[in-house]
Parts: C-alpha cells; structure tokens; sequence
C-alpha cells in the first residue's frame, strides 16, 4: 500500500483544523469549518484552496506545438503565449486519459496541468508520443505548490497580496483563461486566471518551498474581504453548480468527449492526433445530462435514473443538495433517447422515485 501523500501546505491546514480525505493518494483538506459555509463564502466573497496534489508537465522544443496538436484532442499550436486552454488527453480508443489545462509560456514552451490522479497515466502517455518530434516532456510536479483564490472578490484579495510584486499584466486587464508572470518575494510565480468553481478567480503556481509564505499572504489580505480557507467538500459542490466534469466521475477511459458533451474541444479536422479515428462514440451511447429536483432529498454518485415503471435508464455521476440553489441537481448519463426531457425520469433515492427535470448545463452561471 502506497504512503499517504501531503502537499507543501501540510501545516498550515493542521493548524487550521482541517479534516484531511483521501483523494487521488493524496491526503487533503476536505473542510476545515463547514461545507456551507465554505461554499456560500466562495459565491458571496472568496474562498482559498490547495491544488498542490494537481500535477504538472512542460513541454519544450521546436516542435512543441506540432507534438501537442498530436498528441491532445485540441489545436494548441494555435494558442496565443499568454494563454490558456482546456483539453483533453485520449487514449488510442479514443476514451478519455484525463482532461487537463495548457499555457503557453512561450513559443516552444507550454506547461499542462492533470488531475492528480491521473499523474501517472498522464505522464506516460505523453511521453510515449514524442517520437518523431523536436520535444522534450518533463514531470515537474513535486517542484510547484498551486494555491487557488476563487470568488467575486478574488481579484480585490490577489492584486492586495503583500509581496506579489512585477505582475507583468494590470489586474483590470487579465483575461479569463489567460495568465500573467508576478514575482512573490522576489521568487517567480505563475498567475492564471482559471478556476473550477464557476466563478471569478486565480490558480498562483510558485516553488512548493515558497508556498507557505504565499499561503500566509494570501489569507492576510484576504482576512478584511471575507476569504476563507476552503476544501475538497466545497469545491465538489461548487464544480457541480457550474457543471464541470470531475475526472472518474462523468469523465474516463470508457467515455468519449461528445459524450460527456465536450464535442466542441476536439479538433476533428486536424490531420492527426490520438484517438482521431475512434473519437466519435456509437449512436447509442449514453450522454451526459443536467437534472434538478424538488424537495431536500438528493441523488448522488452510483443512484439509477429511473422511468416511472423503475425501468433504470442512466446513472448519476455526481449529485447534491446545491447550497446555491436550495435544490437537489445532478449530472447524470443516460441513454440519448430520454436526453431531451420529454419522457419523465426520476431519481432513484433509496428505493424512492423523486422526480426530475432534465436542465442544460451549468446550473449556476455567475453574474459578471
């Protein structure tokens, strides 16, 4: 059995009174107060994660953009530097290996960011595809800490950073989806406009030694605008909320992208790239859908989506009561014909029927 995993920021959650969870082998901080009112600080003021456990891949060469055009689903040699795009890593069958985040540092330079548990996977498949091309892949994970300010005042907290100095673009001028070069305490760091909760929002990648002291900074200059310390519980809820995939939940190596309704971040007319044959997945393959209930009685991962009759026709993958809506929601994959919300399906929670709307995606769009 593999030894438990902690990230940079170990000491700083115990002193918080965090409750640690497995998650990907890595034990991290689920919640440190409540879940709610995790969730609710992150929608009203902002809220601070540790994405340390995330893993990290650069890619250098001549021919860095060609080999990624090859080897993930999208065009990231079109990407600006400056920029950031979400993508997906196939497998030859064209399921999916793990969906992941690509910057452009330079022109033949990138940076990939995985889910933490796939780092393995991940990290063998790209090195399996350089053949041929002018690159270099490196796993530079245990090197960088990623600290995430998420919320509508997550700007007002990070440009407010005692010590995050030389932003290399103005706060009013960064774009989502786009980063900007900063230094803290005169060591370099990463500043993305990215997130997972649906919000506004900033991923700060620095040297997983320096990571405490940004930590700390953050959690000052947030302190007066409301930022609290938040967990995996808040985050899961929060994801949910906007309708984003969770890697082993409605992504994985059996599901194709269409499918989970990320059709459009394959670049089908490229003329190569892994998985490109196989890409499109069988007419009759269940889809990713979005349902909303009544009543306080949420289904959650594993629960059948069910006909009046209790014929099963799909399964959820992941549900909750949502803090924000006050209302069950669900993603769930379910066979296309009932996709479309004509014939009535209900969640099957523990044995009773809760009936349920098929809702498009996300359930909770921030005001901008």
């Amino acid at each position: 059995m593999t030894d438990a995993r902690y990230t940079p920021l170990r000491s700083r959650h115990e002193a918080l009174g965090a409750s640690f969870t497995d998650f990907g082998g890595w034990q991290m901080p689920v919640r440190y107060t409540s879940d709610l009112a995790e969730h609710h600080a992150v929608r009203q003021a902002a809220g601070v994660f540790d994405i340390s456990h995330m893993a990290e891949f650069t890619v250098e060469g001549a021919q860095a953009g060609e080999y990624l055009d090859y080897a993930l689903a999208g065009r990231l040699s079109a990407l600006a530097v400056g920029k950031a795009k979400y993508s997906l890593l196939l497998a030859e069958d064209g399921g999916i290996i793990d969906d992941v985040i690509v910057y452009r540092l330079q022109d033949d330079d990138y940076l990939i960011i995985s889910n933490a548990g796939n780092r393995e996977f991940v990290s063998e498949a790209l090195s399996a595809r350089v053949d041929g091309f002018d690159v270099k892949v490196a796993d530079v994970s245990d090197d960088y800490a990623l600290i995430a300010v998420q919320g509508p005042r997550a700007e007002a907290i990070v440009s407010a950073i005692a010590g995050l100095d030389d932003v290399s673009v103005a706060w009013e001028e960064q774009k989502y989806y786009a980063w900007a070069s900063a230094t803290f305490a005169g060591k370099p760091v990463l500043v993305a406009r990215t997130g997972y909760t649906g919000e506004d929002g900033f991923e700060l990648m620095v040297a997983a030694a320096d990571a405490e002291a940004l930590w700390d900074a953050v959690l000052v200059a947030g302190e007066p605008l409301g930022l609290v310390p938040a967990g995996l519980a808040a985050r899961d809820t929060l994801r949910l909320e906007a309708g984003m995939p969770l890697y082993g939940h409605e992504l994985n190596r059996q599901t194709k992208p269409a499918q989970a309704g990320l059709g459009r971040v394959v670049v089908t007319s490229k003329e190569r790239f892994v998985g490109k044959d196989v890409v499109e997945p069988a007419a009759d393959a269940a889809v990713l859908i979005g349902l909303a209930a009544e009543g306080r009685r949420a289904g959650r991962a594993g629960y059948a989506i069910v006909l009046e009759d209790g014929t099963a026709v799909g399964e959820i993958t992941s549900g909750a009561l949502s803090p924000t809506l006050g209302h069950p929601i669900a993603m769930a994959f379910v066979a296309p014909t009932y996709a479309a919300g004509e014939t009535p399906l209900f969640l099957d929670v523990r044995g009773t029927k809760i009936p349920a709307t098929v809702t498009a995606l996300p359930f909770y769009r921030r005001t901008k």
